[in-house]
């Protein structure tokens, strides 16, 4: 039904267009010549072929030649052709308006398909690249889960109480890393679904970067993490749970990739009426060539630690652009990385927010 009621408006736009042309060329055509006109409706011919399918294509170049000869072509109102020349032109005409309007068709057609194979060459290499990295994620952590747990269950009554403990905790953080794999696939099929959509409420600055930082305790225990929030700031309308997310993936990639010890610097503040946080590290920061790619789905850096799928910036991108935002990387003047969110939210103030 859809096909047909598409085929359908194809159709009316040709006629339409064609006929829209020639009533706009009318009143002109005794200034600048009924052959101009042609070239006119050539032209319209032309773009109606690079956005239509091919027979309401061929029909406009009919319909244009008939037009062209019953309002233009001396004598008027009538399709009989005054001079042979006139009729060698018009001949001539309906011949380059069929051609240009096929020609036109299989060239669109042709660039079609060729980005449909560079679409599918695209998604076969996604595919390889998701199924290599999710086998060595998943495989690792699992089997650091078994090792650990056969230990416990088989060799109990050797184990110490620290040895346990060992054990226990090597389960946890396999465990972890599962669930944040598991958790960075569901999001970033959300995304591609386009099923993001945010739920706006109001959201103290203050109070997102501190949860965020309390929830990512353990993956920041050995960095020192500063917190500077502008003064009086207003209140902004933000996805709680999705920019904390788009956070929290930063500072774990912030904290993976920079020594132990170094300073993680959050910085949140109001700047031309929009909410900015800035996150930086004392990192190596990034390849000159990996700052416009860090953020595509499963790019990872040829300076990459082993491990990761290369997900979660392209999801923290995915929740930043779902707020209408950006996000931007860039290294910074002496050392490591800086990303910069700035999201267009609504503001409000404290002190007036009781008046709603």
């Amino acid at each position: 039904m859809y096909k047909a009621d598409n085929k359908k408006r194809h159709f009316l736009l040709s006629i339409l267009s064609v006929c829209g042309v020639a009533a706009l060329c009318y009143p002109f055509a005794g200034a600048f010549g009924y052959r101009s006109v042609a070239l006119i409706l050539l032209f319209a011919v032309s773009l109606l072929a690079m956005r239509l399918s091919l027979y309401p294509v061929l029909l406009a170049a009919v319909l244009s030649a008939l037009v062209w000869d019953f309002f233009f072509i001396p004598p008027h109102f009538t399709f009989t052709v005054g001079s042979t020349e006139d009729t060698l032109m018009l001949v001539s005409y309906f011949i380059v308006a069929l051609l240009n309007g096929v020609l036109t068709d299989r060239i669109r057609k042709a660039e079609e398909w060729a980005r449909q194979k560079e679409e599918r060459a695209k998604a076969v290499k996604l595919y390889d690249t998701l199924f290599n990295s999710l086998s060595h994620e998943l495989r690792t952590p699992i089997a650091t889960i078994i090792g650990a747990s056969d230990n416990l269950m088989f060799a109990e009554e050797g184990l110490t109480l620290e040895n346990k403990r060992r054990l226990y905790k090597e389960i946890n953080t396999a465990s972890e890393r599962l669930n944040r794999l598991v958790d960075n696939l569901l999001n970033m099929s959300r995304l591609d679904s386009g099923l993001i959509r945010p739920k706006l409420d109001w959201c103290d600055l203050s109070e997102l970067l501190y949860s965020v930082v309390n929830r990512m305790e353990r993956e920041l225990k050995n960095h020192q993490v500063n917190i500077a929030v502008a003064p009086n700031l207003p209140l902004f309308k933000l996805d709680f749970g999705l920019m904390e997310q788009a956070l929290a993936n930063i500072l774990y990639n912030a904290a993976l990739y920079t020594p132990a010890g170094s300073v993680i610097g959050i910085k949140g503040s109001l700047v031309d009426k929009q909410c900015t946080i800035v996150i930086t590290d004392s990192g190596p920061g990034f390849p000159g060539d990996d700052l416009e790619l860090v953020f595509e789905k499963f790019y990872r850096s040829k300076n990459a630690r082993t491990g990761g799928v290369g997900l979660g910036l392209s999801i923290s991108k995915g929740f930043v652009d779902a707020h209408q935002g950006s996000i931007k990387l860039e290294n910074g003047q002496a050392a490591g990385a800086k990303f910069t969110l700035k999201i267009p939210a609504e503001t409000h103030a404290i002190n007036n927010l009781e008046d709603e």
